[in-house]
């Protein structure tokens, strides 16, 4: 099998050669593997034999005059000063007024010119998605402030969901424009759990969330394409209803909240799994031995029948992973 019919097999949960992997890692992570293995940065994807390539859009950035602050194509600005991901500003923060900021172009000529080109110099070497992080939930929070659109789920329904269907309008407009380019699936991000529990209630999110998101599915289910979504935390009450919407594979599968015997016994005959060896836990704290066991543990319990899984770790590796896990996890996935 080659990359692509080997990722897309496992999605669907029929037959592989061998289990596919992928090694998301943060861009100083991704300096230290680089070094590890002694090539450069931008072979990494490559030498990792990573399945997945993630297209994105060429929305314009701009930096805050001290360079603390880099204001997405939406207007949020992200610190640059954190290895993840934090918010410093959002657009509908101070007024909630819809009509009062700038909004997205998805019609924009030159907004997919990157991903064409990146598409065309893969040349069908990877699984191709567009990466829609941040897609619809987390979209709507970062402009209105996280604190402030749980508010409005519970205080202000109404709001909420028209500010959850101007998103859902644009990033519509700009999946479909994505499919266009011959795709090989949808990947979306949008966390809806925390340690415990949903960041709202299973009922504000099947209102509010869920018939936008099953509209940003349905372009790929109606063009036959596998849906992968990245959603962290805790959110096996709302796993019944992403399956019902469409979703082929569900990441990152965090072992801390979703025991994964439990998941592979309830979930197995209609999800993939993508991800499964802890970033939280085992790869900063553990030892190498301990890292080898879980990538041993996750592809077991998670792909009993040998299919079904894409195995790596469970988010973006950062730069609080010791070197010495880092190689036990590359060994043990067959890297080094």
């Amino acid at each position: 099998m080659d990359t692509k019919e080997r990722m897309r097999a496992a999605l669907m949960r029929q037959p592989v050669d061998c289990i596919p992997t992928q090694i998301n890692y943060t861009t100083r992570m991704g300096v230290q593997i680089a070094e590890l293995l002694g090539v450069a940065p931008e072979e990494l994807p490559r030498r990792l034999d990573n399945h997945l390539l993630r297209l994105e859009v060429d929305a314009p950035r701009r930096l805050s005059p001290d360079g603390t602050v880099s204001y997405d194509g939406w207007g949020a600005g992200w610190s640059t000063e954190q290895e993840g991901y934090y918010l410093e500003y959002a657009p509908l923060g101070e007024s909630p007024d819809l009509d009062a900021i700038p909004w997205p172009d998805p019609a924009a000529p030159d907004l997919l010119d990157g991903a064409t080109r990146a598409l065309a110099a893969d040349a069908g070497a990877h699984f191709v998605v567009p990466n829609f992080g941040f897609s619809l939930f987390e979209r709507a929070w970062s402009l209105r402030g996280f604190e402030n659109f749980l508010a409005d789920t519970a205080l202000d329904p109404t709001y909420a969901g028209e500010l959850l269907d101007r998103v859902t309008a644009i990033q519509a407009a700009i999946l479909r424009r994505f499919i266009a380019l011959s795709v090989d699936g949808g990947y979306f991000g949008d966390d809806y759990g925390g340690q415990t529990a949903l960041l709202i209630s299973p009922r504000a999110w099947r209102a509010l969330v869920k018939p936008r998101l099953a509209q940003l599915f349905a372009p790929f289910r109606e063009a036959g394409l596998p849906i992968i979504l990245h959603s962290d935390g805790q959110i096996k009450a709302i796993l019944p209803d992403l399956i019902e919407i469409g979703l082929t594979a569900i990441n990152p599968v965090q072992p801390e909240v979703l025991e994964h015997r439990w998941l592979q016994t309830q979930y197995g005959d209609a999800l993939a799994f993508y991800g499964g060896v802890s970033t939280q836990d085992v790869l900063p704290y553990g030892t190498p031995d301990e890292v080898k066991a879980a990538v041993r543990a996750c592809a077991q319990t998670l792909a009993p029948e040998g299919t079904g899984l894409v195995l790596g770790p469970s988010h973006r590796m950062m730069s609080d992973i010791p070197k010495a896990n880092v190689a036990a996890l590359l060994e043990a996935l067959g890297v080094m």
